[in-house]
């Protein structure tokens, strides 16, 4: 173990990223997972990826910043890791992030890059654009590795792709080590005794299917007069940079309009990880009525199965790989009424939400941040070898 740790001591990585203060599903990633690789003695610094609301304030970890739409400042960046000491380059990949169609700036860091690269993506599309197709090639054709966060996305990238399976880790998305307690003293701390508790979370934007979930609140307050919707989060960004609050303000139209205002609570803002974890505790029913069939990977769903939390999602990739052997219901695409039907069944059955909530909740142990940062460590390390090895030849 001492030497395991020396070795961790000795490498350098550097993970490029969206990152905190950022308001980013990436960015957090990002975050916890330097976090997670510090506890191991690895301690990852950053090149972070700005937007148009940069700079941001950073902290002393980044050592350099990536203006998206300027194609210089990726070359520069390549440069400056090519003077460094880095052992590995940790990429964060999704398309979005970074400038340029389907985001192919993100080449001419590749271009001038001399260091060993590890790509994390976040996205695998099925039938992507020709363009986005080679620009995924391109990435895993110059990476050592290649990690993906679900299994879906390994069968993905060697079919559709034909990226070998053997240049592919599945490293589950990270969570935290959250332990088990009574909803009811959740519900408690929040004032939230006397009410069944739904909740979806995350940036909000027209993708998540909330405006589902609002029409099937009528028919599950029939039965459960009592239940209250929680949608926690900000709108994205991104969203409300070049579209405004539009797709918030339909939700809140949508609520009067069912004459459901008892019913939901809007909380538009960015959480702290205790707050939202506090409010997992307290959800009886945990809702994912994503609009993607493509989308391989949730963050959300992913702190929901950490909390322990019995789950009714739409079948989107990544939602059928952890959701199976009993781990929660999954409902047709944009169909309320099979929401309203799942969520009142769970509702009427305190023993079977949780045997789910236990499911889920054990299932969820081998997403710990501590076990996934050791992953990640031990394939930087990998690749940091192969490259010692390959220049000694």
């Amino acid at each position: 173990m001492r030497n395991a740790r020396e070795n961790q001591d000795r490498l350098n990585v550097v993970i490029l990223s969206t990152y905190p203060p950022r308001e980013c599903g990436i960015a957090t990633f990002s975050r916890d997972l330097a976090r997670g690789l510090r506890e191991l003695g690895v301690c990852p610094r950053v090149v972070a990826m700005n937007d148009e609301n940069g700079p941001y304030r950073y902290g002393p970890e980044v050592m350099g910043e990536i203006r998206e739409n300027c194609r210089e400042d990726y070359r520069s960046a390549a440069l400056r890791l090519n003077r460094e000491r880095v052992d590995v380059v940790n990429i964060q990949h999704e398309f979005g992030i970074f400038g340029g169609e389907w985001g192919e700036d993100l080449l001419e860091l590749l271009d001038h890059l001399e260091r060993p690269v590890v790509t994390t993506l976040h996205t695998v599309l099925s039938n992507p654009p020709a363009r986005a197709r080679q620009i995924i090639r391109t990435l895993c054709r110059r990476s050592a590795a290649v990690v993906v966060l679900s299994p879906s996305a390994v069968d993905l990238l060697e079919e559709r792709y034909g990226v070998s399976r053997s240049r592919v880790r599945m490293i589950w998305h990270g969570v935290p080590a959250v332990e088990r307690v009574p909803r009811s003293e959740a519900k408690a701390r929040l004032g939230l005794e006397d009410r069944w508790v739904l909740t979806t979370f995350g940036l909000v934007s027209p993708g998540k299917g909330i405006e589902d979930v609002l029409d099937a609140l009528p028919s599950v307050a029939r039965v459960f007069p009592n239940v209250l919707y929680l949608v926690l989060g900000e709108t994205h960004p991104n969203l409300r940079r070049r579209e405004g609050e539009w797709y918030r303000n339909m939700l809140v139209e949508r609520v009067q309009r069912l004459g459901i205002g008892d019913l939901v609570r809007f909380e538009n803002r960015y959480m702290g990880d205790e707050e939202l974890i506090g409010y997992l505790q307290a959800t009886d029913v945990y809702l994912t009525p994503y609009l993607n069939p493509e989308q391989i990977v949730s963050g959300t769903l992913s702190w929901a199965l950490a909390c322990g939390c019995a789950v009714v999602s739409t079948p989107y990739r990544y939602a059928q790989d952890v959701l199976g052997d009993g781990r929660g219901v999954l409902v047709p695409f944009r169909s309320p009424a099979a929401i309203a039907a799942a969520v009142t069944d769970l509702l009427s059955d305190p023993d079977r939400r949780e045997r789910i909530g236990e499911r889920t909740w054990r299932f969820a142990q081998q997403m710990r941040w501590s076990v996934v940062a050791q992953a990640y460590a031990a394939l930087f390390q990998e690749v940091a070898r192969q490259v010692q090895v390959e220049a000694a030849v």
